[in-house]
């Protein structure tokens, strides 16, 4: 058996879980560069709608494969299933030099590194809350997340340094998809210097009905929702952005756009997560949750200041946006995983995911017809849905509802 190598008496910040957040920093580095896929289909001949539907069925494999995934991650190790992740981005990203017009090939390749990514981002989340002690668990997950902004601060400007023209040959598409291919190199060897973790001791089969067992009887609750929420968030910044600069023609003399919004998002984002990186476990997850659920409303709601005359303001939502997603995402993902034991933590991560994705599949497609009629009306009707999830959340987390939770959670176990 693989030994352990952190327990809840050692502290956080060892050299394995520093060498994780590296690993993690460059690979989001590599990801990022994929912000201007969106471009690549409009290129290609599509349109917001196009944009949209390849959006959202890029994330369909990665939500079919996930039940499986997660059993995966608990019989092989997180570690392994990590580096196959960085295998599998590497090979989707390389595929779009063959791709030459827009037909179903676009959404397989798109599919292809979605599903490498998010084997990354279950299997990186699955290790690091296994090497870090429970009580430091949010705050794990946090400076993860915030080795991710420190990607999110290279990759799009550096994509942007690419193919910022206003008409990028696809020679200019071609050298980014090389790039992000060629940046998983470092993680993956970064992973050979990290411990394994202990293996589940449960069968070697793996199966939905194990998945869906495990699920039931761990289920989180209506912190699903924020998930699901969070993921349809996230397609503005990865999948719209770039196409709402390019429509709204924003442009500012020697500045990259992209790159300035990230700038921003990232670097504010991962100035909050470090600086307030214990305040979860200090006032409480949930308290910090829908005060970062309220910023994401609000952010999403500030891209209506941003047009042709106004392009600097895209500062605004970014460090508006940039702070919601600074308090949301380990928070809400600490809530999703607490639930799940140590030896079927992948389940835990990955139906975690599973919720954000299922926000992607469901919204990206929805968003895509909207923008196509309005950007403003796509930001209006994200600003609305975030808020109205924010109040159920608050709503269900009343102690009324928690301890109806509770009891409804004892009869399930008996």
């Amino acid at each position: 058996m693989d030994s352990l190598p952190a327990s809840s008496s050692q502290g956080l910040y060892s050299r394995t879980f520093v060498i994780a957040v590296i690993s993690q920093s460059v690979f989001v580095m590599g990801n990022t560069l994929m912000t201007h896929h969106a471009r690549w289909v409009k290129s290609l001949g599509g349109s917001e709608t196009d944009v949209g539907q390849v959006l959202g069925f890029g994330a369909v494999i990665g939500l079919l494969f996930r039940p499986w995934m997660a059993q995966w991650i608990n019989r092989i190790g997180a570690r392994n299933m990590w580096g196959i992740g960085y295998l599998v981005f590497g090979v989707g990203a390389l595929c779009n030099i063959f791709l030459q017009e827009l037909n179903w090939s676009v959404y397989a390749v798109r599919s292809i590194f979605v599903f490498g990514s998010s084997i990354v981002f279950a299997s990186s989340l699955t290790y690091v809350t296994q090497i870090s002690p429970r009580e430091r668990r949010t705050e794990a997950i946090g400076i993860v997340g915030a080795g991710g902004f420190i990607g999110m601060l290279v990759g799009p400007a550096l994509g942007d340094m690419l193919i910022g023209s206003p008409h990028p040959t696809v020679g200019d598409f071609f050298s980014l998809f090389i790039l992000a291919g060629l940046f998983m190199v470092l993680p993956g060897c970064l992973l050979t210097l990290l411990p394994p973790t202990r293996l589940s001791e449960a069968p070697a089969a793996v199966s939905l009905k194990d998945f869906l067992n495990t699920v039931q009887r761990h289920w989180p609750g209506t912190i699903l929702l924020v998930d699901i929420a969070f993921g349809l968030c996230m397609t503005i910044p990865f999948g719209f952005l770039a196409t709402f600069i390019d429509v709204e023609q924003l442009a500012i003399p020697g500045v990259p756009v992209i790159g300035l919004y990230f700038w921003s998002y990232a670097g504010w984002g991962l100035t909050v997560r470090v600086a307030l990186r214990k305040l979860p476990d200090q006032v409480g997850r949930r308290k910090v949750l829908l005060v970062g659920m309220l910023f994401m409303s609000a952010g999403l709601f500030s891209y209506s200041l941003v047009d042709t005359d106004h392009p600097w303001l895209i500062m605004v939502p970014a460090l508006i946006c940039g702070t919601g997603h600074a308090l949301m995402f380990h928070t809400m993902t600490a809530l999703t995983m607490e639930r799940f034991p140590y030896e079927v933590r992948g389940t835990g991560s990955s139906f975690s995911l599973m919720a954000l994705e299922a926000g992607t599949i469901c919204g990206a497609p929805i968003l895509g017809m909207i923008a196509e009629h309005s950007y403003d009306r796509m930001f209006v009707v994200m600003g609305v849905f975030v808020g109205c999830v924010a109040l159920l959340y608050f709503w269900s987390s009343l102690p009324v509802w928690q301890e109806r939770a509770r009891l409804r959670d004892e009869q399930l176990t008996i």
